[in-house]
Parts: structure tokens; C-alpha cells; sequence
């Protein structure tokens, strides 16, 4: 059987004076991880948006620099100097509501749990070390890449949900190159892990009906070396795989209805 086919959208970009599209090498080695191909999407037009689901077998939405703009959940920019990406978020908001709907499995990652919540209708704080009560999410650019992408704090599973099920454990470290967060979710979604300082870390949307998952930290780095990053994308690819087997016996009974119908 071929691998499931994954869609991963694009950042724009300006790179040596050109716009153009980007995304980060490891994402895609996630997506080979978990036993998929990748599908690399710089946009797509609103009457697009459908063709091309019909096409794929989920969705992975990836982290960036660039953070949701805060028109999509009622506020000003609290930052002008801080990087937004509005043609993305143009067609991954109403993207990935219709992925979900469809039963489409998904995998967000950082911007991409950002893009969940503001796309579902919840909020976020544009800048979480301002808050109060919180802690200082980001990383510093300055530090050499290891000490970015390494190890930052803990993140405490919350009992009886997804994640829970799917790792069997109450804690575990991860990174955080983070200064959005979640500030209300929206409805129907579901906390599935939080920081020590209370912050969402996780969650998914519990009456979608398919496989779905949305974390702030970024299992992509050095996934293949983290336990836990493969454990969340193995239960993702098990996913994907049902999900290319249940579209093909419906590509095939159709095939069949229309045999007869000749």
C-alpha cells in the first residue's frame, strides 16, 4: 500500500529580497516518521480548499516565526515588530476547520495549536510573559541551537484524556520557543497537558471525529531521538494509515456503484 499523503501549508516568506514559501526540514522528517509523505501547500483558494482534502490523508500543521494575527481573535497588535503571516492564516483557518470535520487526522504544532484555538473561536495572549502569574516561554535567539531547541520546563498530563492514553504518564519535559499562548479555549476543546505556570500545552477538540492533536512545544525536533515525539507520531501515523484504508473502500465501493450503473 502507498504511504498516506500528508498536507503541510507554507509560511511566506521573504528570502534575499523575494517573497517566497518555507517550511522547516524538520517537520517533514516527522511526517516520514510517522510513515507518511509530505505535501508541501503554499496556498490555496478558498473553492481549493476541498479538492485538495479529498486528495490527502491529514494534515500537520507546523510551528513558524510568525504569529496568528490578532484580528482573528478580536484584538490589536500588541507588537508591531514581532513577524504575522495573514496569507497563511487566510486559508489554514478555514482549512483546518474543514480537515476536523471531515475526520481528517491532524497534528498542530506551536503556531499551528495557536491556529486551532483562534480558528475555533478561542483567544490568545499575544504576549504570555507579560501576564500575570505566568512564566517566560521564549527562547533566546542568541543561544547555540541545542540550547534553544533543549529541554525547558515540564508539562503536566491532564488524567483521562488523549495524551494520557497515549503515553501513560503523568509528566514529561519539553522544549519552548514560545511567546503566544493560549489565553480561553474555544469550545469544545479539550486541555490535554499544562505547564507548571498553568498555560495550555496541549489539547484537542473532542467531538471532532477523527484522530487530533495540538501541542505547544515541538516534538519535530530531534524526534526520532525523543520518546515521547514518537510515540505521539506513530499514534498519528496508525491514523493516518486507517484513514487512506477507510478512503480507499469508499473510492473502490464507489467504483463499483458505478459499474453497475453502466
Amino acid at each position: 500500500m502507498k504511504r498516506p499523503l500528508v498536507l503541510l501549508p507554507a509560511c511566506s516568506v521573504v528570502h534575499e529580497g523575494h517573497a517566497s514559501f518555507n517550511v522547516w526540514r524538520p517537520y517533514v522528517e516527522a511526517v516520514r516518521l510517522a510513515g507518511a509523505l509530505p505535501l508541501i501547500v503554499p496556498w490555496l483558494e478558498a473553492d481549493e480548499i476541498d479538492a485538495m482534502l479529498d486528495r490527502v490523508d491529514g494534515v500537520l500543521l507546523t510551528g513558524s516565526p510568525s504569529n496568528v494575527h490578532p484580528s482573528h481573535f478580536g484584538q490589536a497588535i500588541h507588537d508591531a515588530s514581532l513577524p504575522l503571516d495573514p496569507g497563511r492564516d487566510a486559508w489554514t483557518l478555514p482549512l483546518l476547520r474543514r480537515a476536523l470535520a471531515r475526520g481528517l487526522p491532524l497534528l498542530a504544532i506551536c503556531r499551528g495549536l495557536q491556529e486551532v484555538n483562534v480558528a475555533l473561536g478561542g483567544s490568545l495572549h499575544q504576549a504570555v510573559q507579560e501576564m500575570p502569574g505566568y512564566a517566560d516561554h521564549r527562547d533566546d535567539p542568541a543561544d547555540a541551537a541545542d540550547v534553544q531547541w533543549g529541554p525547558a520546563h515540564a508539562v503536566s498530563v491532564v488524567p483521562g484524556g488523549l495524551l494520557a492514553r497515549l503515553l501513560g504518564v503523568q509528566d514529561f519535559i519539553v522544549n519552548s520557543l514560545h511567546g503566544q499562548g493560549v489565553d480561553r479555549l474555544a469550545p469544545g476543546l479539550r486541555a490535554e497537558a499544562r505547564a507548571p505556570d498553568g498555560l495550555v500545552e496541549a489539547f484537542s477538540v473532542a467531538e471532532a471525529p477523527g484522530f487530533n492533536l495540538c501541542v505547544q512545544w515541538h516534538p519535530e525536533w530531534r524526534a526520532a531521538d525523543n520518546p515521547v515525539s514518537m510515540r505521539l507520531l506513530q499514534a498519528w501515523g496508525d491514523a493516518l494509515r486507517a484513514q487512506q484504508q477507510q478512503s480507499a473502500g469508499v473510492q473502490m465501493h464507489d467504483r463499483h456503484d458505478g459499474d453497475r450503473g453502466r
